[in-house]
């Protein structure tokens, strides 16, 4: 397939290029870099089927090429970038998923959504199945991600209802993995980090909340399985095994070796107290569950992140362009 990812640099959007080309795809990656990095895809760029198209998809962009597939994935997705940036985040959800349906529309491609499990808010509902329709704060301070992802998957049911637009949406839960910021504030990322750096380990709240954590290999197969299917959605995707930080935090000192300290912080508002999904239909519609175990990946994630350092360390120059992009 020819394929057009928006957010193609990021986290998620790097893995999912890289899986496309390696089954024979033709790629092509906008992004305008707010929150991906450009060092994501730096060995992507002389592959014959990989195209970098630099664009805001919030604003008109220029894009002649065809393609039989548009996924939609760019957003500020850590709550340290969409604090950061809110307007930016609710355009993205919002001008910019009407931008990048025109463009599933005008040449009939499959449109698949990258949505998220915060449209569950702070579920009243455990486990969280896709018919649960949420329990979010419209004006809290998360309000500005979960907002713009619950519009969005309404833009794109209103286009498949009133236009035919071929449209497809997953829920995605926590996601960890290689290509992940140390700095972007998601509890893995920052427990592995501040592991590595003999920092203690920070925990909001007392650490009885739970996450359901998915590798990020498995979850790239979910979308490759939703860019493939003709099914609308919505379909979880993510891993139903539930952990509470405090495990999480316990398994990173025990990987890194650190010596485990942790410090307390109050909980963020409208931080949801659980969380875990159905995945039936995952399973059933997509023939898709998640094979790789918390622990297993969170040490192919340190693993990642040690050789990234020593990288830095060696070329502190490219470190700053990395991480600036």
């Amino acid at each position: 397939m020819r394929v057009a990812i928006s957010g193609g640099s990021g986290f998620l959007g790097s893995h999912l290029c890289e899986e496309l080309l390696r089954r024979g795809d033709t790629v092509y990656c906008l992004d305008n870099f707010s929150s991906g990095s450009k060092a994501n895809i730096a060995r992507l760029l002389d592959l014959p089927g990989f195209r970098c198209v630099p664009c805001d998809v919030t604003e008109r962009f220029r894009f002649s090429a065809t393609v039989d597939a548009v996924a939609h994935l760019a957003s500020p997705a850590s709550p340290a970038d969409y604090h950061r940036h809110p307007l930016e985040t609710l355009a993205v959800g919002s001008r910019g998923t009407e931008n990048m349906l025109r463009l599933a529309e005008s040449q009939e491609a499959r449109f698949v959504l990258a949505s998220t499990s915060e449209v569950y808010g702070d579920p009243a509902v455990h486990p969280q199945n896709e018919d649960y329709w949420g329990h979010v704060n419209p004006i809290g301070p998360r309000s500005v991600y979960d907002e713009a992802k619950r519009f969005a998957e309404a833009l794109s049911m209103a286009y498949r209802r009133s236009r035919g637009v071929d449209v497809g949406i997953v829920r995605i839960f926590n996601t960890y993995g290689p290509h992940m910021r140390p700095h972007d504030g998601r509890v893995i990322s920052s427990f592995i980090r501040q592991a590595l750096d003999e920092e203690p380990l920070t925990i909001f709240g007392d650490g009885s909340q739970t996450r359901s954590f998915c590798y990020v290999d498995d979850l790239v197969r979910g979308l490759v399985a939703m860019l493939d299917s003709a099914d609308p959605g919505p379909i979880n995707l993510g891993n139903p095994e539930e952990h509470t930080v405090r495990e999480v935090a316990e398994l990173v000192t025990g990987i890194t070796g650190s010596r485990g300290e942790l410090r307390h912080l109050p909980l963020p508002v409208d931080d949801p107290v659980r969380r875990r999904p159905v995945i039936t239909r995952a399973r059933e519609a997509l023939g898709w569950q998640p094979r790789v175990p918390l622990e297993e990946g969170l040490r192919h994630t340190v693993d990642w992140f040690v050789a990234e350092a020593r990288a830095h360390a060696r070329n502190p120059e490219e470190a700053v362009a990395a991480g600036s992009a």
